[in-house]
């Protein structure tokens, strides 16, 4: 089996000093893939050379990934302080963060995170496996007096040495900017959905102009997403005519492409695959031929501002539609 030496890769550095490894291994398995073939993946991954892993209590695989950790520690593969363990408070539970935080951790079966995000900033929840249009009734708009109680546990827990970093997760720059308005500890990173033909340029921007690190999710357009996630206007990155061309300069798939572009613009991508030589080239390639200055912009402009998840699933009885959950003029609606 073929390993890729975890120094070799990319660091990205957050604003307090921690760095974490520039690609990272999904665990969000599409509603298609079992807890067991993920947990599998984990632990071949980080033999491979793996150390940032993604995680999310709502992904319904913590117990089974903390079974394959245990393995890589009990076998001397790695220790706990080698590895980015990052998981989510999901919505459901903004009641109680410190609980959701104690409840994975002893899922994974660590006594710490290296990172902990609020998956989404508002308390709307579903059901798994739902369509695009199931409604939680008791969805409500986004709130910051609320969001601002979400992050004082994320702070405390930050302050208190429980999880080595902390961020938002589903953002927009309307309340990002609420946030660094009035938060005491401002967040680490936002994830962010991140692939050729929906770049986030602005956002991305924003992030940086204030030291905030991003983490992209659906690097590769995600394109094994669940079917209820695609609409008729979606588009394919790994179809688009320049990343064919860029990889077939490379020899490799576009895949590696997108995954290659992210890294060299300076987010974090963590793609998601439990087949062992797809996630090990989605390593190996940021250590290896980089794209060239005219490659990066040539991506560049292949930009559709396509958002393909678009979370529909969330939204609350007098939105309009998705647009709202995403502040596209500015403005947070229904605030």
């Amino acid at each position: 089996m073929e390993t890729v030496d975890p120094n070799k890769v990319p660091k990205v550095r957050f604003y307090n000093g921690a760095e974490i490894p520039a690609v990272g291994l999904g665990t969000f398995g599409s509603d298609h893939v079992s807890a067991d073939q993920i947990a599998e993946a984990v632990y071949q991954a980080v033999k491979i050379g793996y150390r940032l892993i993604d995680c999310a209590a709502v992904y319904g695989n913590e117990k089974e990934i903390g079974s394959a950790l245990k393995r890589l520690f009990d076998e001397g593969v790695v220790k706990r302080e080698d590895l980015w363990i990052t998981s989510k408070v999901w919505n459901s539970m903004h009641h109680d963060v410190r609980g959701s935080f104690e409840k994975t951790c002893r899922d994974l079966g660590v006594d710490y995170l290296d990172l902990f995000l609020v998956h989404w900033p508002f308390p709307n929840s579903h059901a798994p496996s739902v369509s695009v249009d199931s409604r939680d009734p008791d969805a409500v708009p986004y709130r910051h007096r609320d969001f601002k109680r979400v992050w004082a546990v994320m702070e405390d827990l930050y302050e208190n040495g429980l999880c080595k970093n902390i961020g938002t997760s589903n953002q927009t720059i309307a309340k990002m900017k609420l946030l660094l308005s009035t938060c005491k500890v401002k967040p680490m990173v936002n994830e962010m959905e991140m692939h050729p033909h929906f770049q986030q340029t602005d956002f991305f921007n924003f992030l940086k102009k204030n030291g905030i690190a991003a983490i992209g999710f659906c690097p590769i357009g995600s394109p094994a997403r669940p079917e209820r996630d695609k609409t008729a206007t979606d588009t394919v990155p790994i179809q688009d005519p320049v990343m064919i061309k860029i990889a077939k300069a490379h020899n490799v798939h576009p895949a590696v492409i997108c995954v290659k572009w992210a890294v060299q613009r300076g987010q974090v991508p963590i793609p998601f695959s439990v087949k062992p030589p797809k996630f090990t080239m989605n390593l190996k390639c940021t250590t290896e031929d980089p794209l060239t200055d005219e490659e990066m912009n040539e991506i560049k402009s292949i930009d559709k501002n396509n958002r393909f998840i678009k979370g529909q699933v969330f939204l609350w009885s007098t939105a309009k539609d998705w647009h709202d959950l995403w502040d596209e003029d500015g403005t947070i609606a229904g605030w």
